[in-house]
């Protein structure tokens, strides 16, 4: 098979491009990408445990067949992801094979398009965060940009254009091959409730693919953007423009909308999107405020309100678990939430967040203490008179209150609940500072 010509910027050949997706070397490392992302299991209901099994048996079949470009990918399973506001996210997941090769096509394509993304895009990136976002945003601010343009794209991932897309590809992707399979996995279908409904656009989120198609398509804001010379930060469809003044905002509002839809073919929200300053609206789950010498980086109450809903529910006095298992999931939750937060200026939150889970703690212990002569008893082992330990332990208060009075907080020190093994967000979050 003679490989056909391919194009990235003019200057270098990606000839055989598909023959370098199926390259040996490059789909092993897409399995092992695959393997360690786990993920949940397709319409087939093969795992990622026994994937490994099924392409040393029919990896060549596969691979002959999409050379042959008679691959069929089978269509994703539907899955509803509740979302913060109260509203689902609709994801696709792709068969666990299918993951592998969408993989291998991500792989190739991603050494081809990273040269031409803009460097104020930072989602689903090699070495870009949301951090580095953030710190853009702060940037700007410092320099005086205190209005933003908040545009939020109505169910981006569900409505991509097809044929806008692919014809963005096109001019990078000259292996009609690759196109191809590429339009295959964008009209694969989605499954719901054992019928195959057909997907005329949209590019289902949940697939290794649909990160780098969706940074593809919003490059061409990205660069329009950047030929109006504005500052601004994108994070997949997530995005703020900065500028100086109310008026310049409502008008890059009007012009940037009427790109996306006329141009993009995108629907924005125009109930959700909006003109505002730093300090009120929300971005990666992070807000500003303005202090001397620039701006600062804090938490937005709604992720603080999140957190506070996910700790009641492992600290809940009902649910019956023991103490071990609260802390030990307590601790994980903490770590992932300062591991991602923990950069911005949480110290205060920090301290009344621990205030109130030692509090919450505090509670599980004295309703799994029971009856009064648990009670009594363990108080006495702590130090408590026997009097005040009788008058503690007949008390008709709730848990709740008696888990802030002093007798029971006294005993209960902050030491002895951090020799239980809770690690608290104020020590996580010094040791990271």
């Amino acid at each position: 098979m003679v490989p056909k010509k391919g194009k990235d910027d003019g200057n270098k050949d990606t000839g055989g491009l598909l023959e370098r997706i199926l390259n040996r070397d490059n789909m092993n490392m897409a399995y092992k990408r695959v393997k360690s992302n786990k993920g949940s299991y397709g319409i087939d209901g093969m795992t990622v445990d026994e994937l490994l099994q099924y392409l040393k048996q029919n990896g060549d079949r596969i691979r002959q067949s999409i050379l042959k470009e008679t691959y069929r990918p089978a269509p994703v399973r539907r899955v509803e992801i509740p979302k913060p506001d109260g509203g689902k996210r609709m994801l696709g997941i792709p068969t666990v094979v299918d993951r592998v090769i969408q993989q291998a096509i991500a792989q190739v394509l991603t050494r081809i398009y990273e040269p031409k993304f803009s460097d104020n895009s930072y989602g689903f990136r090699p070495g870009r965060n949301a951090k580095q976002a953030i710190e853009k945003c702060k940037g700007y601010i410092g320099a005086g940009n205190i209005w933003v343009v908040d545009i939020d794209l109505a169910r981006y991932f569900d409505t991509v254009n097809h044929d806008k897309l692919m014809a963005l590809l096109a001019k990078d992707i000259a292996d009609k091959r690759v196109l191809k399979l590429i339009r295959k996995y964008l009209q694969s279908g989605v499954m719901i409730n054992r019928v195959t409904i057909d997907t005329e656009e949209g590019c289902p989120q949940g697939g290794p693919l649909s990160p780098l198609l969706s940074n593809v398509m919003l490059n061409e804001l990205d660069k329009e953007l950047e030929k109006r010379k504005l500052k601004f930060c994108r994070y997949a469809d997530d995005g703020n423009i900065y500028v100086k003044s109310r008026k310049a905002a409502e008008r890059v509002m009007k012009n940037v909308t009427k790109f996306l839809e006329e141009k993009l073919k995108l629907k924005v929200n125009r109930g959700k999107s909006t003109v505002g300053r730093p300090w009120k609206l929300k971005f990666l789950g992070f807000s500003f405020y303005l202090k001397k010498g620039g701006a600062g980086i804090r938490i937005h109450e709604k992720p603080v309100r999140k957190f506070r809903d996910k700790v009641k529910e492992i600290t809940s006095r009902s649910n019956g678990k023991s103490m071990m298992w609260r802390i030990e999931k307590l601790n994980k939750c903490i770590t992932g939430w300062v591991n991602y937060y923990g950069f911005s200026d949480m110290k205060r939150v920090a301290q009344r967040l621990d205030e109130w889970i030692r509090r919450r703690l505090r509670m599980c212990l004295w309703k799994q203490w029971k009856n009064i002569k648990t009670r009594h008893n363990n108080l006495v082992k702590l130090g408590v008179d026997d009097v005040t330990a009788l008058q503690c332990a007949f008390s008709r208060k709730g848990v709740w209150r008696v888990a802030n009075s002093p007798i029971l907080y006294r005993p209960l020190t902050n030491d002895y609940i951090k020799n239980l093994g809770y690690h608290s967000i104020s020590e996580r979050y010094a040791y990271i500072h």
